[in-house]
């Protein structure tokens, strides 16, 4: 069986690299965003099926918090989560898909609704954990009411003060930070600082860059939630 923590921490290791909760360049910052990756969804692989699960549909909470994305709940099997999705979903295989990551995009009624991650090259099987959740859809919001789509001010509202940065040294993904973050896992993506900046960063920039001003239009482009516990981990095999 192969899974995201492939050998220990592995996979955490992976995305707390790339997370890294934005801070300074010790810390590279979070993950990219997830609104438009350049890969078009291939053929699936043989470990996941592109056929609907044979259980019946269930309703599913549009719910962001520190135990995953909606159904797909961190530290569950993606078994578990074909169960409870039911025969309306469908399990695609994305790779690549983003630097480090291969993804199962999660499709209900032909609309994606979120993103398995799992560690570029490794495939991804029904008895594996889930361990990292990305979304870009905006139906699904944290308690407070946030998730992509939801402007900076109001997230400000929910969350206090917030501080963006980026780091050229990991692609300069440009994530957003609040003085009262919901949860140590979850990181809310703004931009690109290279290309599409929601920040204004005072010049000459550098190799890591912070500000707490933003565009006034800007908006929290997708969200990612990542299992920080030994809990998510698979149980390692018998000798």
């Amino acid at each position: 069986m192969h899974s995201f923590l492939k050998v220990g921490s592995t996979f955490l290791s992976t995305v707390l690299l790339l997370t890294g909760c934005n801070s300074a360049p010790s810390s590279p910052s979070a993950e990219s965003p997830l609104s438009s990756p350049s890969a078009t969804l291939p053929s699936v692989s043989p470990s996941v099926e592109a056929t609907p699960s044979p259980q019946p549909t269930q309703d599913e909470t549009p719910l962001i918090s520190a135990q995953g994305i909606g159904a797909a709940q961190l530290g569950i099997t993606l078994a578990e989560l074909k169960q409870t999705l039911g025969q309306d979903a469908e399990f695609l295989v994305k790779a690549p898909f983003i630097v480090d990551f291969d993804a199962i995009a999660v499709r209900k009624g032909g609309e994606i609704q979120y993103y398995i991650l799992y560690l570029a090259g490794q495939s991804f099987s029904d008895q594996d954990v889930i361990q990292g959740v990305l979304t870009d859809n905006p139906k699904f919001l944290t308690a407070e009411g946030v998730g992509a789509g939801t402007t900076l001010e109001s997230a400000v509202q929910a969350y206090g003060q917030a501080t963006l940065s980026y780091n050229t040294q990991n692609e300069s993904r440009e994530y957003a930070r609040f003085d009262r973050q919901p949860a140590a896992n979850i990181s809310f993506n703004t931009g690109n600082g290279n290309a599409t900046p929601a920040g204004i960063y005072a010049s000459p920039l550098s190799e890591y860059n912070e500000t707490q001003e933003f565009q006034p239009e800007a908006t929290i482009r997708s969200v990612l939630v990542v299992c920080l516990t030994d809990a998510c981990a698979p149980a390692s095999p018998s000798p």
